[in-house]
Order: structure tokens, then sequence, then C-alpha cells
């Protein structure tokens, strides 16, 4: 078995917003980085800081005993770990960490399509953003056996700031990151509209964000999101819609099969729905504020605040 703290190559599949960053910061802390991705200019680009740009998903996993994945949709995740010359067919990979949101259901399936295979799978779902993944402040949820966590700890530790294991079973991961990512979007559902709503009765916007976040009204929407992306009207390309509606859906698809009764949470995820069929699916998911704006006729404009960095 590979000792962790060698020198190994450490592979790395999907360099997309998130996946980009956090493959940079394993570069940057002098790892032998072997990565991969559909896009060229994006493995081009890593690897002019100093990656091995894999030409496949099998030749990552013919030179690396660990790879890390960051992906945006299960599907995707499942055809590059088990498709026709996937991760799972290489001569050198033992264990797969994902950093995707993928569900509870399918990543318990490939981790057992993987241990046929004598692949390790951990479940490590990441939340914290693109400035988070720059700045390796990422909060990660890691579910895995024991030794297999023992494995990517010291290079996860290079990704995130806040390392919480939620198990010995990979799935557990991605429950505790669903159970995150829908209390964000309806946190944004119900700021957003508030926030018209305080506007559109004459409030001022950077008024009532001071006085929402030393009150009980506070939450990430508040503190970082309206006013780093929506009062400067500048609406960075963060997290997609789209993405966030993925992650709802499968949030209250599970929730239904656990049969834990949702009734906030489907509202917010109808609306998203609702909203982005209005909007630009691939835009960040600030703009579902442009549907209650345009209704009530009002903007939720104010100050820039260009101190936040994440």
């Amino acid at each position: 078995m590979t000792d962790p703290a060698s020198d190994a190559p450490v592979g790395f599949v999907g360099l997309g917003q998130m996946g980009a960053r956090m493959a940079a910061r394993l570069v940057d802390a002098g790892l032998d980085v072997i990565a991969f991705d559909v896009d060229p200019v994006a493995l081009a680009k890593l690897a002019a800081r100093g990656a091995k740009a894999a030409a496949s998903l099998r030749d990552v996993a013919d030179k690396a005993a660990i790879i890390l994945c960051s992906l945006p949709r299960p599907d995707i995740v499942e055809q590059a770990i088990l498709g026709v010359d996937g991760l799972a067919s290489g001569s050198t990979v033992e264990l797969i960490v994902d950093l995707s949101t993928t569900g509870t259901a399918k990543l318990q399936e490939i981790a057992r399509a993987l241990a046929v295979h004598n692949i390790d799978l951990v479940d490590a779902p990441v939340s914290g953003g693109v400035g988070g993944a720059e700045a390796g402040t990422l909060t990660l949820m890691v579910a895995g056996k024991a030794a297999a966590r023992a494995r990517v700890d010291t290079i996860v530790r290079h990704l995130g700031s806040n390392i919480f294991v939620i198990g010995d079973t990979p799935g557990l991961g991605q429950k505790m990151k669903l159970v995150n990512n829908m209390l964000c979007a309806a946190n944004a559902v119900t700021a957003f509209e508030a926030m018209v709503m305080g506007v559109k009765a004459g409030l001022d916007a950077d008024r009532m964000l001071e006085v929402i976040n030393v009150s009980s009204g506070r939450s990430f929407i508040t503190t970082d999101k309206l006013p780093q992306c929506v009062l400067p009207r500048s609406f960075p390309n963060r997290f997609a819609t789209q993405l966030l509606l993925k992650d709802m859906r499968l949030g209250v698809e599970e929730a239904q099969v656990d049969d834990a009764p949702l009734w906030m949470m489907t509202a917010a995820l109808d609306f998203i729905s609702k909203a982005m069929d209005e909007g630009d699916p691939q835009a960040d998911y600030a703009t579902l504020i442009h549907y209650f704006e345009q209704r009530a006729g009002v903007e939720v404009a104010g100050a820039a605040l260009e101190s936040f960095a994440s």
C-alpha cells in the first residue's frame, strides 16, 4: 500500500470552477499532481502551473494510487470512475476521493462497484465556494473507512481548514453536504425575497444588511452573498444556479426515500426551478434575485464591499 506521506503522484480529475483551484492548491503545496479534464484549456493552464497533464482517465489511474475527483453531476462521476477506460480500469489506482456532490445512492453504488476492484472510496464533498477553494479554507465532509481516510488526510488538508469526519460509510458525507446546500438554497430564496420587499417599501439595502447581520435574520446569504455579489450588481459566477438546483433535487429525493418531510425545501426547489427557466442556468445563483426584482420593479443595489475574499 502507498504511504500517504510519500512523494507518490496524486491524480486529480475535473478542473472546473472548484476543481481547478483545488488542484492548484496541491501543485503549489509541492505534490506531484497528474491531472485530467475534458477541457484542454483548463488542463494546459494547470500544467503551466506545474502539474503533469494526463492523456486520459485511464492514464491517470495507471500512474496514481490516490485520485481526487471534482465533477459537476452524478452521471459524470459514475462515467469517469466506472465507464469504459475509466478510473477503475487503471493498473495503479487504489483509492478514489470524490469531492463532488454526487448524492448518497449513486455514491454508494460506485463504492460497491469499486470494492470489486479492491479500490477504496472516500466520500468528501466540499463547501466554501471558489474563494475557499483558492484559499484552501474549504469545509470537507469526509466519510469512508478509517484506514482510507488516514491515507488521504495530509492531502485533503491542503484543500480545507475545516475537515469533519462524518462517518465510516461512504455516502454519509453526501447526506451532510445535501443538508447544508438545501439550507443555503432556502436561505437564499427567502433572503432575496425579503430584501426586495424592503427596497420596495423604501428601505436602504445597505442599512438593511447592517441591521440583519447583527440580528436574528443573518445567514451566509446576508453576510457574504448579498454584499459581495448582489448589492454591487456584479454577480460573479461562483456557483451555477443549475448546480444548486441539482443539489436541491438530490436532497429532496433522498428525503423522500428516508420518509423525512420537507415543506420549505420543496418550496425552495419549486421556486428555483421556475426562476431558472426565466434566467441563465449557468449564471451564479445570486441572479435568482432578479425574479423578485423584476416583479417588484426595484433593484437591490448598494455599496460594493470589495474587502470580502470569498
